[in-house]
């Protein structure tokens, strides 16, 4: 398999956000013990990635769309990570399984 290095920079890019808002929110700034893992998988022409967390839930899947047409000076902060996910990834789920945060990004190649 052979992937462009267009695809691999906007996948890292999705994959970098979403760890950076994993960072940043999931846990107390005072825990010293902030685990996550991302785990990889490909089959049937598509890449799975989970990221998993035991941070505070948050489901980004439930986060409204952002209204990217505004001007920027007139956008609120916050959400273009999740709306760059989505749009980089095609399929975004989350799940909150045993006290964990699990958001699964799927990236279908093309065949």
């Amino acid at each position: 398999m052979h992937l462009s290095i267009a695809l691999v920079t906007s996948i890292n890019l999705a994959l970098e956000e979403a760890i950076a808002n994993v960072i940043m929110y999931a846990y107390p700034k005072d825990e010293d013990n902030k685990p996550i893992l991302l785990t990889a998988e490909y089959k049937n022409g598509e890449l799975d990635f989970i990221l998993s967390d035991k941070g505070t839930p948050f489901d980004p899947t439930k986060v409204p769309e952002a209204d990217v047409t505004l001007p920027v000076e007139d956008r609120p902060i916050g959400g273009l990570g999740i709306f760059l996910i989505r749009k980089i990834m095609g399929e975004v789920t989350y799940q909150r399984i045993d006290g964990e945060n699990k958001l699964k990004m799927t990236k279908k190649l093309e065949q």
